[in-house]
């Protein structure tokens, strides 16, 4: 078997309406496309075919370990953080320098954690 790429990433939320309100709003990814009656959307990260796919799960952040963890590149990771708790989106921890950059990490509303990333020191590999 030979994987291509990523098709979606899939994260287990509590509720749709509120999912998209973040994902949309607080994270600024454009919809695609949702599916109320699935209790599904699918959310566009940058020009790629591929997105973050939400879907309603009953069981999303109710007192178990967070159920996803995806990191999504930027062109700033600390520019980002910065405007996400101006949004009132405020990371557990500061942005924190890894190998490429910066990382910041946010929870959503179910626990899920969305990282942020940039190559700020290693351009030569981001996008």
């Amino acid at each position: 078997m030979k994987a291509l790429g990523i098709d979606n990433v899939l994260i287990p939320v509590g509720d749709l309406d509120a999912a998209v309100e973040f994902y949309s709003a607080k994270l600024g990814l454009a919809v695609q496309f949702t599916v109320p009656e699935h209790g599904l959307a699918v959310f566009r990260v940058g020009d790629e075919t591929p997105g973050l796919m939400v879907r309603v799960d009953p069981s999303a952040g109710a007192g178990r370990p967070p159920a996803m963890r995806v990191w999504l590149e930027v062109p700033d990771a600390r520019a980002a953080a910065a405007e996400l708790s101006a949004q009132g989106v405020t990371p557990p921890t500061p942005p924190f320098q890894v190998a490429t950059g910066w990382t910041v990490e946010f929870a959503d509303p179910w626990g899920n954690i969305i990282g942020l990333t940039d190559y700020t020191s290693r351009p030569e590999l981001g996008r």
